[in-house]
């Protein structure tokens, strides 16, 4: 059952606009008791002289006129004098269809998506939406409403099942990640960017710096001794030897390091081009990657490191949403200023902003304007028609009121017309 709606008459100026009503009705009143005075007056003086004649005409129709708007002005609201007269009581007898008609009104003429469309085009959202998060306490503000519901997420996340979806998800899209394609066009870009080549300068200048350690030589000195027959070891040709490897590789380091045209710098290119070709056609390098891949998700190790880097996450999250730490809340703000100072210098986003926004509230308002009619429809139904007269009443009634006088003056100025038509009339 629906419970009937109940008015609130404490807005400013009710009580004096009630007050002037009354007293607008009350003199209503006194004009017409004052007309039918009249009337009954000067038909009693009318043998005295022929001019209470109009006097009486006057008043009469003016007191027909009164009592006949009098009853217009009631039968509005009420039954007059609570007599069951068919066709009054207009408002609270048609309350059901004035309802219906309301509610159908405004789906047809206010929800159309024509004028719904123009009025949301007329509303700029990307601005409004920049000025307000280019204010830095509002910023601030959604910072620390951000954080109050991020631990709640988190652990929403963890209890629905949701986190553990997530994780097979991502798996499962990386386990059907062709990485050797990936691999060898990220190569070729490599190459055509020619940062290969710093590359080999990198492996070079460590070979280089690794040769000249005491105890590499001294590895490659006792490897060459091992191989040496016994006469030469006398006359120690192992230390010469190891001196000329390292001069000779020196020399060659160098010298492509120092030509970026050198011939085994073309070689290299070929090499690592023969790779690349070889990593994107080859199905043995596919199926080793692909195993490689598999291996690497398969290892408990990446699953501790995950589950290291949640837990992580979401104690730094509820340090913040404590207050213990200030970092994550001030790095928030500073974003979303930024995103704001973005958006209000880019005007091209800001009209694809609109347009969404026109596009989803157009068909927002579309799929809910029937049940915004019938919502309406039904508040009206479930009004207390008594207050809400009362309601009109004190808004509109001293208005109301002013056509009982209009109703007497141009009865009564009727009635002295049709009377001195007939009074020369007789005359002829």
């Amino acid at each position: 059952m629906t419970v009937p709606a109940t008015f609130s008459f404490d807005a400013p100026g009710d009580a004096a606009r009630a007050a002037g009503l009354r007293r607008v009705k009350a003199l209503a009143t006194l004009v017409l008791a004052g007309t039918l005075t009249l009337f009954a007056t000067a038909k009693l003086l009318l043998p005295m002289h022929p001019a209470f004649g109009f006097v009486a005409a006057f008043a009469e129709a003016a007191t027909i006129g009164g009592l006949a708007d009098w009853y217009a002005v009631v039968a509005l609201f009420k039954r007059p004098l609570g007599l069951p007269i068919p066709h009054t009581a207009i408002i609270q007898g048609n309350q059901q269809r004035t309802a219906d008609k309301l509610g159908e009104f405004i789906e047809v003429h206010f929800l159309e998506a024509a004028p719904v469309e123009a009025r949301l085009r007329q509303i700029d959202f990307g601005s409004f939406i920049a000025d307000w998060l280019r204010d830095r306490k509002r910023s601030a503000d959604l910072a620390r409403f951000t954080l109050r519901l991020l631990p709640e997420a988190v652990t929403a996340t963890e209890t629905s099942g949701l986190m553990t979806f997530i994780t097979r998800r991502i798996t499962t899209q990386l386990q059907g990640i062709d990485l050797a394609p990936l691999a060898a066009g990220t190569l070729r870009a490599f190459v055509a960017e020619r940062r290969h080549q710093g590359l080999l300068d990198d492996i070079l200048r460590a070979v280089h710096q690794s040769l000249k350690q005491p105890e590499t030589m001294a590895m490659i000195r006792e490897k060459i001794r091992g191989e040496l027959p016994t006469l030469l070891k006398l006359y120690r040709t192992d230390k010469f030897l190891v001196k000329k490897i390292v001069a000779s590789a020196t020399a060659f380091f160098e010298e492509v390091r120092g030509d970026p045209d050198h011939p085994f710098r073309g070689e290299f290119d070929r090499m690592v081009l023969s790779f690349v070709d070889r990593l994107g056609s080859d199905k043995s390098y596919a199926d080793r990657i692909d195993g490689l891949k598999r291996d690497l998700l398969a290892r408990p190790e990446l699953a501790d490191l995950a589950r290291t880097i949640w837990s992580n996450a979401r104690s730094f999250i509820e340090r913040s949403a404590s207050g213990e730490s200030q970092v994550l809340q001030q790095h928030l703000a500073g974003m979303f200023v930024k995103a704001g100072e973005t958006l209000a210098a880019d005007a091209e986003l800001r009209a694809e902003i609109n347009q969404g926004f026109v596009a989803v509230l157009r068909s927002f308002i579309a799929d809910q304007k029937s049940g915004v009619s019938s919502f309406i429809s039904d508040q009206v139904k479930s009004w207390d028609m008594r207050q809400l007269i009362s309601l009109i009443e004190i808004n509109i009634g001293r208005d109301l009121q002013y056509i009982r006088f209009n109703g007497s003056l141009i009865g009564g100025l009727a009635g002295l017309g049709l009377y001195t038509c007939e009074f020369l009339l007789r005359l002829l």
